[in-house]
C-alpha cells in the first residue's frame, strides 16, 4: 500500500506550530474517514475536498521556517528524499486520473453529438470508446498494483516532516479508491464518484450503480442506446 511514516514521539517538542497542530488535526479526520469510508459518492467525494484542503495546509506549513530548518538537516536528508519521490508519485497520479477522465469524457461527448444529431458513425465511436476503455483499463491495473506495493517506512524524528509522509499515504490511498473505481472494480460498484465529477445534481448512492460500468454495458447494446445512456452535464474537480 501506499508509503507510511514512523514517529518518535520522544523527539517531539511539548507544542507544535499552529500550523502544524492544524496539519494533525486534518490527518487525523483524514484517518478516521478513510476507517469508518462507506460506497458512497458524499464519503469518496468529501475526501476529495478534505484532502485539497490539507495539501494546501501543507503548503503552509512548508514555508515556515522551522520547516525549512527541518529540510535542511542532515539527518533528515534520506526522510526528505523520500518525500519528494513521494510528490512526485502523486503529480503522477493526478495527471493520469486528469488524462483518463480527459479522454472518456472526450469520447462520450462525440458520441452524445452523434445520437442528438442522428447522424454519424455511432458504431465506430462506440468501438472506438471501448477499446480506449479496455486500454484505460489494462493502465488503472497498472497503477493499482504499483500502489500496492510495499513500501518501506521511513523513520522521521521531526514531527512536520512526518506529517508529509502521512499526508503522502492517505493520499494514495484516496487515487488506489479512485482508479479503482475508474476500473470498474466490482468492489466500487456501489461508489457513484463519477455523477458527483460529471453532474451538477445529487445522485442517491443507494440507487446508482458505478457509472463507468454502466456505461460500458449500454455500448455493448448500441442499437438502443439512449442520450440518458451518456448523459454528462459538466466534469469538474479532477478536469
Amino acid at each position: 500500500m501506499a508509503p507510511s511514516f514512523r514517529v518518535r514521539s520522544n523527539s517531539f517538542p511539548s507544542s507544535l506550530h499552529p500550523q502544524a497542530a492544524h496539519v494533525d488535526e486534518q490527518l487525523s479526520r483524514l484517518r478516521s474517514s478513510e476507517e469508518a469510508s462507506t460506497s458512497s459518492s458524499s464519503s469518496i467525494c468529501k475526501r476529495l475536498d478534505n484532502i485539497q484542503e490539507l495539501h494546501e495546509s501543507l503548503d503552509k506549513l512548508i514555508r515556515l521556517p522551522v520547516t525549512q530548518q527541518a529540510l535542511a538537516q542532515e539527518q533528515n536528508k534520506k526522510a526528505v528524499e523520500k518525500l519528494l519521490d513521494g510528490s512526485l508519485r502523486i503529480l503522477d497520479l493526478c495527471n493520469i486520473s486528469k488524462n483518463a477522465l480527459s479522454q472518456m469524457k472526450e469520447g462520450l461527448m462525440e458520441i452524445q453529438s452523434i445520437l442528438r444529431r442522428k447522424r454519424g458513425d455511432l458504431s465506430g465511436e462506440v468501438k472506438k470508446y471501448l477499446v480506449s476503455r479496455r486500454s484505460l483499463k489494462k493502465s488503472f491495473q497498472k497503477v493499482l498494483k504499483s500502489l500496492k506495493i510495499k513500501q518501506d517506512q521511513q523513520e522521521c524524528n521531526d514531527k512536520s516532516l512526518a506529517m508529509f509522509g502521512e499526508a503522502e499515504a492517505v493520499t494514495m490511498a484516496l487515487f488506489d479508491s479512485l482508479f479503482c473505481y475508474m476500473s470498474g472494480s466490482k468492489t466500487c460498484d456501489k461508489w457513484s464518484l463519477v455523477s458527483k465529477l460529471m453532474n451538477k445534481n445529487k445522485v442517491s448512492s443507494e440507487t446508482q450503480v458505478n457509472e463507468f460500468t454502466r456505461v460500458d454495458s449500454k455500448f455493448q447494446s448500441e442499437k438502443t442506446l439512449k442520450m440518458d445512456d451518456v448523459q454528462i452535464n459538466q466534469i469538474y474537480s479532477l478536469t
